[in-house]
């Protein structure tokens, strides 16, 4: 007679779970290539809502994984918000540093990539009050171990080793929600990883419909926001891993050709071709 083994109940779970989390990444993947078809067909219905931590100037990295898709979208005719988000640098540190020269240098860097303010609104967060605001009403729609169960708040929680987090790192996917539905953004470009911030941010719609209810009863408050999913290459740094301001390995937007020079240089290359 063959024995059997029954596998552990947490370990079954687990494999459905991950089933299921293949099967929404493959349609998301499906819905992002209808809708690149749509923006080549008609742009002019899409809002879209990106944006970056001043915390460092911008570099190849940041060029190559985001930027470049910001002006397409953009010369596509999408309507595109792009956030400087000045409040989120605290999140996860003690000080801001030079955050005014940051949020300039980034500016800078986005209308040299050619991101046109006539066409692409760039905004701050310290600048519009009412999207902060937000926050208020968000959080009491949301529960603290849905957001202990956020990818990025856990990898964040681990990083400090221990360190006690913050209250607005906690809540930084509500912050996300607020900064896409404030400006009621129906697409949002987003690596796979960013997922989870982007259903967080559906979630928190759908509730505020459910509790505060609507104006219009044909249309939602907030629109519920659809990925426009990322397949960007990792850019590897000067010493070969994925290029990191915390890593020093970068090469920057607005370097010199002398330094950029030198910073080549000193890479790692590939010494297997």
């Amino acid at each position: 007679m063959t024995e059997t083994t029954e596998r552990p109940q947490d370990e079954a779970t687990a494999d459905l779970a991950e089933s299921a989390s293949d099967a929404s990444l493959e349609r998301t993947r499906l819905r992002s290539a209808e809708i690149e078809r749509e923006i080549a067909t008609d742009a002019t219905g899409f809002r879209v809502l990106t944006g970056d931590r001043p915390t460092g100037n911008l570099h190849l990295g940041h060029y190559f994984g985001t930027l470049a898709n910001r002006v397409r979208l953009q010369d596509a005719g999408v309507e595109t918000f792009v956030v400087v988000a000045d409040y989120q640098v605290i999140t996860d540190r003690d000080g801001v540093g030079p955050l005014r020269e940051r949020v300039m240098s980034l500016l800078a860097d986005y209308l040299a990539i050619g991101l046109d303010p006539a066409r692409t609104t760039i905004f701050t967060h310290s600048a519009v009050p009412a999207l902060n605001q937000l926050m208020l009403p968000f959080l009491s729609l949301v529960t603290d171990a849905e957001l202990r169960r956020n990818p990025t708040v856990k990898a964040e929680l681990e990083a400090t080793e221990g360190r006690p987090m913050s209250g607005l790192l906690l809540t930084y996917p509500v912050h996300q929600a607020a900064d896409i539905l404030f400006c009621r953004a129906n697409l949002v470009p987003v690596g796979k990883d960013q997922l989870p911030h982007l259903e967080q941010a559906r979630l928190i719609a759908q509730r505020f419909d459910t509790r505060y209810g609507r104006v219009d009863e044909a249309q939602p408050v907030f629109p519920r926001s659809e990925a426009l999913l990322s397949e960007a290459t990792s850019v590897l740094g000067t010493d070969g891993h994925k290029m990191s301001k915390s890593r020093n390995n970068t090469i920057e937007l607005g370097m010199d050709a002398d330094t950029t020079a030198k910073r080549l240089k000193k890479a790692v290359t590939d010494s297997e071709r």
